[in-house]
């Protein structure tokens, strides 16, 4: 493997304890995140980051990391050298953001109404979006989608995003709490690391992937390599389930920057 680029989510991946760069899971002070991209600049490897946060955060992220391409909204968009790429299919920014469209249609009131007390919006990171409805609760992604086709809603889907540690009262019954995206039917992280790639050239045996969710899991199927961090087998065990869908799948011994330190490391030893 002669690697060219890492596609590296953020929270709970990169990010400790309060978001953190500086701290692991636990708290404790740690530079290995920093490390981990140092020692992919220095190989003149791309770190491009996928997160589900919104474009400002990532964006002001990538800058810091002296990068110009990214991916926000949990696929929404590829921002490739300061170019939007959006891969939302029909529903397109113009008067009103996608986000704006996805209310009027009435699907997030749709859901909150019928998950009532197992869903609610994932105050306060829910504001200032572009494309998707962010919410938090427990319910079964696969049974939400089928739910939004029997209401017409077939051009949107639901994203589990993990375990999430915030809740409202409303939610203090549920046994843990995840966090979701509804976002368009074609956004995805897997997506958009597969539009990234093409455009700029990369063999998928040139690229790798690091993070702690299902959907940054369903990027193994675009790189060479997937790393899953430690951590979200901890927070989530029933991750363990989904591995086995994919040859290329590695489990770091770390969580958070550790983690990623490890998978570089190893990656970068490998190529």
């Amino acid at each position: 493997m002669n690697a060219r680029c890492l596609y590296l989510d953020l929270d709970s991946t990169l990010l400790g304890r309060g978001a953190s760069m500086l701290h692991d899971g636990e708290g404790n002070v740690t530079i290995d995140g920093v490390r981990a991209v140092q020692a992919c600049l220095r190989a003149g490897v791309e770190v491009v980051l996928m997160s589900g946060r919104r474009r400002a955060q990532v964006h002001e992220d990538a800058r810091l990391l002296g990068q110009r391409s990214f991916i926000f909204e949990a696929g929404a968009c590829v921002v490739l050298d300061d170019e939007e790429h959006w891969l939302t299919g029909e529903l397109l920014p113009a008067e009103l953001t996608i986000a704006e469209q996805i209310e009027r249609s009435g699907a997030p009131a749709l859901l909150l109404e019928r998950y009532r007390g197992r869903l609610e919006y994932h105050e306060p990171w829910h504001v200032q979006r572009e494309v998707s409805h962010l919410f938090r609760g427990l319910v079964d992604a696969e049974e939400v989608d089928r739910v939004l086709v029997e209401h017409g809603h077939e051009d949107l889907r639901l994203v589990d995003n993990g375990v999430v540690n915030r809740r409202s009262q409303a939610l203090a019954a549920l046994p843990h709490v995840r966090g979701y995206h509804l976002v368009p039917a074609g956004a995805s992280k897997a997506a958009a690391v597969a539009f990234h790639r093409r455009v700029r050239g990369y063999e998928r045996a040139q690229t790798f992937a690091v993070g702690d969710s299902r959907e940054d899991l369903a990027c193994a199927s675009e790189v060479d390599v997937f790393w899953l961090v430690a951590n979200a087998l901890e927070r989530d065990p029933s991750m363990r389930e989904a591995l086995v869908a994919h040859e290329n799948v590695r489990v770091t011994d770390a969580g958070h920057g550790p983690g990623v330190y490890e998978a570089v490391v190893s990656t970068l030893m490998a190529s």
